[in-house]
């Protein structure tokens, strides 16, 4: 089979489209495989293969507008068109015979639906005011920061593999995980996870992350066995004020009863009247050994005694002589001093008192 340059280049422009859809079609596929995928090394190759894909699928397509273009008359610069003789068929006219319609159909009513589905606008999640004031990092976060599809389980490994994925559970549920793969978080930056019951905040956590940059983490939920109310719930994920991820999960059949609590029946216990025996107090006999106090023994005061000499007898003269000179002696007394009384009383100490049993 023979073929010209321009139906060469033709085939060769679709086999490229081809091959353009090809790529593009299997590079978006392992862009999406590789988010679901819980480890961050498998998840990166896979996502390099896919945007190697889609670089590809762009150069296949300037390579065809590059054929079409330049490629063309670059090769008929080398090999030159020959004329080809185009036989032009003579057209023989065939009267054809019109049918007249004797029946007009009428046209039917179109009808207009009367209520028309507006789709509602989904808001973006935010932080709660309450919640945002429990924050207490100051490190900036980072806003490249990804976290993967939230994963439910009613139980992880020591790996954080989720044990038993699901996104339906029935009560009782027990202890819930939301595991998640992450990339691009700074140690010490702000982060929080919100669960929802319907529209209703049912728990919280916020504290700033003390996890790797990236790898695998989760956030969890054990609240007591009557608040896990059937309905759906959802998980939301935050780095400082910027959502990242969320997650919804439903719980069938009615929670647990609460054990009801038995209250006490105060019962008045007896008051025991005790009669006391009154033992009286002994008798102490207190026999003080009460030394007299020493009996003072004046001394007497000796008595002063003047000795006179008496007068001499003047012997007779011849001559009178005058009156006779009398010679006192003065005598002194011996005077004793009165005696100190020294009082020196011995102190008898109280006696104990001991009572008799």
């Amino acid at each position: 089979m023979s073929l010209d340059i321009r139906t060469g280049i033709l085939t060769a422009q679709v086999i490229i489209a081809v091959l353009v859809i090809l790529f593009t079609w299997q590079g978006i596929r392992s862009i999406r495989t590789a988010r679901r995928l819980p480890f961050f090394r498998m998840r990166r190759e896979r996502m390099l293969r896919g945007w190697r894909l889609l670089f590809g699928a762009v150069l296949l397509v300037v390579f065809v507008l590059l054929l079409n273009s330049q490629v063309e008359p670059l090769i008929y610069s080398y090999f030159p068109p020959t004329a080809t003789i185009t036989i032009t068929p003579t057209i023989t006219q065939t009267p054809t015979i019109t049918l007249t319609p004797t029946i007009s159909l009428t046209p039917t009513i179109t009808k207009t639906p009367s209520v028309t589905d507006t789709p509602t606008i989904t808001p973006t999640p935010y932080v709660p005011i309450a919640v945002e004031t429990l924050f207490s990092s100051t490190i900036t976060p980072n806003p490249d920061a990804v976290f993967s599809e939230l994963t439910f389980s009613n139980g992880i490994d020591e790996n954080y593999t989720a044990l038993n994925p699901n996104t339906v559970f029935q009560n009782p549920v027990g202890h819930m995980y939301a595991i998640f793969s992450y990339d691009g978080m700074v140690v010490g930056s702000q982060w929080t996870a919100l669960w929802y019951r319907g529209s209703e905040l049912v728990h919280f956590e916020t504290i700033p992350w003390d996890g790797q940059t990236g790898g695998l983490g989760y956030t969890d939920w054990e609240p007591r066995p009557e608040e896990w109310l059937p309905g759906e719930y959802s998980v939301k994920i935050f780095v400082g004020l910027s959502w990242k991820q969320s997650g919804i999960f439903n719980v069938e059949g009615e929670a647990p009863t609460a054990a009801p609590t038995e209250t006490p029946t105060l019962t008045e216990t007896p008051t025991r009247t005790v009669t006391p025996t009154r033992t009286p107090r002994p008798s102490a006999t207190i026999t003080p050994s009460r030394t007299p106090r020493p009996t003072q023994t004046p001394t007497p005061v000796p008595t002063i005694t003047l000795t006179r000499t008496p007068y001499l007898s003047p012997t007779p003269t011849l001559k009178p002589s005058p009156w006779p000179t009398v010679t006192k002696t003065l005598v002194t007394p011996s005077i004793t001093p009165q005696p100190t009384a020294t009082f020196l009383p011995t102190r008898t100490r109280a006696p104990t008192l001991t009572p008799s049993p």
